[in-house]
């Protein structure tokens, strides 16, 4: 080991370096020794069961040394209670707005609801699902609260993957099909079709338009009901994946224009399954091609929390999924995975958890200059949009993350 004091040993520079580790060793000590107030509040959105934490992960940030505020009956809808919470170690208060105002890291779910937007304020950091790209309202309100925002959707995986989106898309691929055959049934609107057929029958007809997580789990599931199957992408590459994956079992084609006109008229469901990551879905699906369905085949839109990638789509809740254009029936509920809350909140905060500590042991600041991929979530700071897609979608001003942290 070796010693400041020994001047025999050591220069007045290397003392000074020996010094300024000296200090960023006892900074990140420091940081770390910090007790962060974690606030857990109940979801408010139409149906929404999910829950942002579960006792486990409560347990895990109690441990760390910090205090986990859990609004009472948050996570009622899968299952737990608030005894559940309580010895993990939480403690639960009765309404949001005592969470909010208690809270230094708030976590959930889905977007702050208007009313959740008023709570918010500067200093404070928000964690969660924000889609911003199609949601101008949500961006002014969260700009305005001054709060630090970082999303669920733009966080980034070494592979360039959305780890954090990816269980919720696994979840609403599988459910798509579940939904659109529910839809296709005639007392709901639908065709009448049963996607596998029966003998002497033939199978109902499946479009998917986007071969990523969520296309692939659709995929996987109308294959399994015995439908036909279709995919368009446009990663030749990943046209490959997907034909190996299956087998050969599922249509692999290019997409373009005209292969969705072709193949839009003809479909009995068609899954909308397009991502750009952070920014607004493409509308590939005109009104026009809508006009040319048979009447009662059925539209998924899994796109619609970036604003959906039909030009008819809108949004929908649990309460009231669907609804009818030209004929066609569509379903666009915003929430998907939340018909499913308690595999779906397992699934999500298996893969936020360590993240949450991240944030609640580091700082956001310190966990962001520490993890380029986290930092990649950081949509917005004290009034200023620092996703990309986001600041061109909506017209604001763009700083970059790494020129934020830069200056301190």
């Amino acid at each position: 080991m070796r010693y400041f004091y020994n001047k025999d040993t050591y220069s007045a520079i290397e003392l000074r370096d020996e010094v300024f580790m000296l200090w960023v060793i006892v900074f990140i000590l420091f940081e770390r020794s910090i007790s962060m107030r974690v606030g857990v509040p109940k979801e408010i959105k139409v149906l929404e069961f999910r829950v942002g934490m579960l006792p486990a992960g409560v347990a895990e940030l109690v441990h760390d040394g910090h205090e986990v505020f859990v609004e009472t009956n948050a996570g009622i809808g899968i299952g737990m209670t608030d005894a559940d919470y309580e010895a993990a170690g939480a403690t639960i208060l009765n309404t949001p707005k005592e969470v909010f105002e208690t809270a230094e890291l708030v976590v959930k779910v889905k977007e702050p609801q208007p009313e959740e937007c008023q709570m918010l304020r500067t200093g404070q950091v928000l964690f969660t699902y924000l889609h911003l790209a199609p949601d101008p309202e949500q961006t002014e309100a969260l700009v305005e609260s001054g709060v630090t925002a970082i999303a669920y959707e733009t966080v980034t995986a070494v592979d360039n993957s959305l780890p954090l989106l990816t269980p919720m898309s696994e979840v609403a691929g599988r459910l798509s099909i579940q939904a659109g055959a529910y839809a296709l049934q005639k007392a709901n609107g639908g065709r009448g079709v049963l996607l596998g057929g029966v003998p002497g029958v033939a199978p109902g007809k499946v479009l998917v338009i986007g071969g990523g997580v969520a296309g692939t789990h659709a995929i996987a599931m109308a294959l399994g009901l015995g439908a036909e199957v279709t995919v368009l992408d446009r990663s030749v590459p990943r046209l490959r994946e997907l034909n190996m994956l299956f087998e050969g079992r599922v249509k692999t084609q290019y997409s373009t224009k005209q292969a969705i006109d072709i193949l839009v008229p003809d479909a009995d469901l068609i899954i909308g399954a397009v991502l750009v990551a952070g920014a607004a879905a493409p509308k590939l699906v005109t009104a026009e091609q809508v006009k040319q369905m048979q009447a009662g085949a059925v539209l998924v839109d899994i796109s619609i929390d970036q604003g959906g990638c039909f030009e008819t789509s809108h949004p929908t809740t649990h309460a009231d999924p669907t609804y009818v254009v030209d004929d066609v029936v569509h379903y666009c509920v915003a929430n998907m995975p939340g018909a499913v809350p308690r595999t779906s909140t397992f699934a999500l905060t298996n893969v936020t958890l360590p993240f949450v500590r991240d944030l609640a042991n580091l700082g956001w600041h310190g966990a962001l200059v520490r993890d380029k991929h986290l930092r990649a979530g950081l949509n917005v700071h004290a009034g200023q949009i620092h996703y990309k897609a986001v600041a061109d979608a909506l017209d604001y001003p763009y700083v970059s993350a790494e020129v934020l942290l830069k200056s301190g």
